[in-house]
């Protein structure tokens, strides 16, 4: 089971881009899927969750401009960042909740994919 991301890049500030996340191998079922980030030289951080049903929540920072959604079907997440500002600036990184169909289930982390905005 892998998580790979895709999207990530370069933009201006006021920009958008948009974050993909798919969930491959052999899995029995996924519960919440989560985008962490982690900006220059601090701490990984939570920006956004969505449950099973479809129920998101954001961190203050990005809460007006991130939008996230899952395809259940597809095992997959998206990001869709909008109003991007300088201070978005990280990697980013997703996150399952995942259960495998044989093992046991845990959390499972994409690679990261780098996000730069500039002024």
């Amino acid at each position: 089971v892998q998580l790979q991301a895709s999207g990530g890049g370069s933009a201006q500030a006021g920009g958008s881009l948009r974050l993909s996340c798919a969930a491959s191998g052999s899995i029995f079922s996924i519960n919440a899927m989560k985008w962490y980030r982690q900006p220059p030289g601090k701490q990984r951080e939570l920006v956004a969750a969505i449950t099973i049903g479809g129920s998101s929540n954001y961190a203050n920072s990005v809460k007006g401009r991130f939008t996230i959604s899952r395809d259940n079907a597809k095992n997959t997440v998206s990001l869709q960042m909008n109003s991007l500002k300088p201070e978005d600036t990280a990697v980013y990184y997703c996150n399952a909740d995942l259960r495998p169909s044989y093992g046991f289930r845990g959390d499972y982390w994409g690679q990261g994919t780098l996000v730069t905005v500039s002024s």
